[in-house]
């Protein structure tokens, strides 16, 4: 059954470079027609050198909801009216939302992400040791998420050092220990951390053998969590469930932070359950 589309039809997009690849239409769609909202969602393949062009047409089109993907996430900020305070601190905006020409920033990775790690890894996330691998756009979301879940501290381990403690600075203060540091000092901090976070892209189909670290310097029973939801289970996790530790994949995140948006827009809850079925679907397609 597909969405009634008629003269009242408001419209929703997703933006990026590349955009193709993207499961945020199928699942938006799916989402209004869940609770029955006349709207629309496209994926629109937008160049660094259109963004402002894009916007303009945001406000004269009144597209009520824009979603943005990478590499976006930062220049569009100062085309908008107003950003929210969590994506101010974050340094980067993934959801609009268009309110009569009144165009409002704000980030749903971090809180999509703990949103889902909450529930899916049953981790109380207060007092825990926290280790990032990878010090990438998400990451920005996800500490500032953690941070406001009261963690004990947080380590960001990065090839290029000086990223980790670029990042480190920004959030100086906002948890208690906070530490920046290299692959050398990776093994030993697995060994300390209670949560260990891949968010860089090894392990991503297609190069399903890579991985970030070596499974033997976890410790059993903490928890290890992918941002990568295609496989649905990396190499890095599967090996971490042999370890004896509790695994948390992807795409809890990418089906919250797309939630957040959607209540954002409508004001009405997301169909959650609705919106990860049709995801899977796809995932599964997309492998036959």
């Amino acid at each position: 059954m597909g969405n009634k589309v008629d003269s009242h039809t408001v419209l929703y997009s997703v933006i990026g470079d590349p955009i193709r690849h993207s499961k945020s239409p199928i699942m938006m769609n799916r989402a209004f027609r869940e609770r029955g909202i006349n709207g629309i969602y496209t994926a629109f393949h937008i160049t660094a050198d259109r963004l402002s062009d894009f916007v303009a047409g945001v406000r004269a089109m009144g597209i009520r909801g824009v979603n943005v993907t990478i590499p976006h996430k930062l220049d569009i900020m100062p085309l908008l009216d107003e950003i929210d305070e969590s994506a101010q601190v974050i340094g980067a905006v993934n959801t609009i939302v268009n309110t009569d020409g009144h165009l409002k920033g704000y980030n749903t990775d971090g809180i999509g992400y703990v949103r889902s790690l909450k529930e899916e890894a049953k981790s109380d996330l207060a007092g825990s040791h926290v280790l990032i691998i990878g010090a990438g756009g998400a990451t920005r979301g996800i500490f500032y998420a953690l941070a406001r879940e009261g963690v004990a501290s947080i380590t960001i381990s990065n090839r290029t050092v000086a990223r980790a403690e670029e990042l480190a600075e920004a959030f100086r203060g906002l948890v208690p220990v906070i530490r920046a540091i290299g692959q050398d000092e990776l093994q030993a901090a697995c060994g300390n951390s209670d949560i260990i976070i891949n968010t860089t892209s090894l392990g991503m189909f297609p190069n399903v053998e890579d991985t970030p670290i070596d499974s033997s310097w976890l410790k059993p029973d903490s928890v290890a969590s992918d941002l990568i939801y295609n496989p649905l289970t990396t190499r890095f996790l599967a090996e971490a469930r042999d370890r004896g530790c509790r695994i948390h994949g992807g795409l809890g995140m990418f089906i919250y932070q797309g939630a957040y948006a959607f209540e954002y827009w409508t004001g009405q809850p997301a169909p959650v359950e609705a919106m990860r079925e049709t995801v899977l679907e796809a995932l599964q397609q997309s492998k036959s």
